[in-house]
């Protein structure tokens, strides 16, 4: 059991039968009464996002998550197919489960997905992926990193906000564990 006050991003619990994944959590004290803890939480199998509060000695049963060294293939109507490295065993995933981290997986990367018992539920990504700047507007001569920035859609759609002597065809590293955020220039 876990109390709600030791819950962190990332983390996963059961609760009323539900898989939760936490996707913020924070503390609130209010002006009076007592201290809260404001929690927003992903349901693994449906992909409902909700906000909520609970009570910091409120308890929780953990999930334990195993997890695969596995390749990302390709992704084929709602369904993405990725192959474990050892066995050569396909899983199919629902794209809909994820939608967010599909934003960062090209064909052939290889990745880590997530076992609930034999259930799979998730795609657990590496801290930074590289990824090319599909489109963006033409880089200024001379500016800075500390520039104001511009929006640049990489090669999987996902938009990051970048520096302006960026180019198209550049490639990037994008840090995933802020939801995308440019990081620095891949060497080559």
């Amino acid at each position: 059991m876990i109390q709600a006050v030791d819950l962190r991003s990332g983390m996963t619990f059961l609760q009323d039968g539900k898989l939760i994944r936490v996707i913020e959590a924070s503390h609130h004290k209010p002006g009076k009464g007592n201290t809260v803890m404001r929690m927003k939480l992903r349901d693994v199998r449906t992909g409902t996002i909700y906000e909520t509060t609970f009570r910091p000695n409120d308890r929780f049963e953990r999930a334990y998550l195993d997890t695969k060294d596995v390749q990302y293939l390709y992704d084929m109507d709602n369904q993405a197919v990725f192959m474990d490295l050892e066995t050569y065993e396909q899983y199919e995933v629902s794209k809909e489960q994820i939608e967010e981290e599909l934003k960062f997986l090209l064909e052939n990367m290889n990745v880590k997905i997530q076992f609930f018992g034999s259930e799979v539920i998730g795609v657990e990504l590496p801290p930074t992926v590289e990824l090319k700047v599909a489109e963006t507007e033409p880089g200024i001569k001379g500016a800075t990193v500390t520039g104001t920035g511009k929006p640049a859609t990489m090669e999987t759609g996902l938009v990051v906000s970048v520096p302006d002597f960026i180019n198209n065809g550049d490639l990037l590293v994008i840090s995933t564990a802020d939801g995308g955020s440019y990081s620095r220039r891949a060497t080559k």
